[in-house]
């Protein structure tokens, strides 16, 4: 118990703005089953670059975008560095990587917002983004997979999107289809990832060549509560 909450205490030192534990041992693939836990870190976004997003997303947004999924690598590289020292088993997750097995569609190697809702960091919005109860989706999400098992923390089943339907309204690529989340839910009931990248694609090419918007995660109601500590 003691070392779980050291190392919290330490994430959150690092720069985390959440932490949680997740038993993923029901979960995960066969060849990763052997590392029960997830550890979900959540970093805020810049309210200030969010609020400048209007009808695209800006130079800033991408520059920040990048550099917060760097400055997630580097805070689960720390996360995995204590625990392999400790003896454990650790597998940092790319904050941003996609990988393209079957030739036909990208993923990752493990989903970062399917560890984040059963650390309790959060639940999945109808844009498909993890929503903090705290900062909304203005958050970037990192993941570290070990054998460690610690106190885990309580998952969130349950959206409190309620009847809001702002990100499906605003959403340019008509992607949202304002389905309301719940475990185990296919993305695609939630979200039409083609439609949402060739949009962008096609109109953001002169931005991070058309791999960024954020209007969805700007026009979302549970973030525009700016939280200062």
């Amino acid at each position: 118990m003691e070392k779980a909450d050291g190392l919290k205490q330490k994430i959150l030192e690092w720069g985390a703005a959440k932490v949680g534990y997740a038993d993923l041992s029901m979960l995960l693939p066969e060849e990763y089953m052997h590392l029960k836990t997830g550890i979900s870190i959540a970093i805020r976004l810049s309210d200030e670059i969010i609020s400048q997003i209007q009808k695209s997303p800006t130079h800033t947004y991408f520059h920040h975008y990048r550099t917060v999924n760097a400055f997630i690598d580097q805070v689960t590289l720390k996360i995995a560095t204590v625990l392999q020292n400790d003896g454990y088993l650790v597998m940092p997750i790319a904050a941003s990587q996609s990988l393209n097995i079957d030739g036909k569609t990208y993923k990752g190697v493990f989903p970062h917002k399917t560890v984040a809702t059963r650390a309790g960091l959060g639940w999945i919005g109808k844009s498909a983004c993890l929503i903090t109860p705290e900062f909304g989706p203005r958050v970037r999400l990192g993941t570290v997979l070990t054998d460690w098992i610690p106190k885990y923390d309580v998952p969130m089943d349950t959206s409190q999107c309620g009847n809001c339907r702002k990100c499906v309204e605003n959403c340019p690529a008509l992607a949202i289809r304002g389905n309301q989340w719940e475990p185990g839910i296919p993305r695609e009931e939630l979200f039409d990832a083609q439609a949402c990248s060739t949009h962008m694609h096609q109109h953001y090419q002169h931005i991070g060549r058309g791999s960024v918007c954020g209007i969805c995660v700007k026009s979302c109601p549970m973030g525009r509560k700016i939280i200062k500590r």
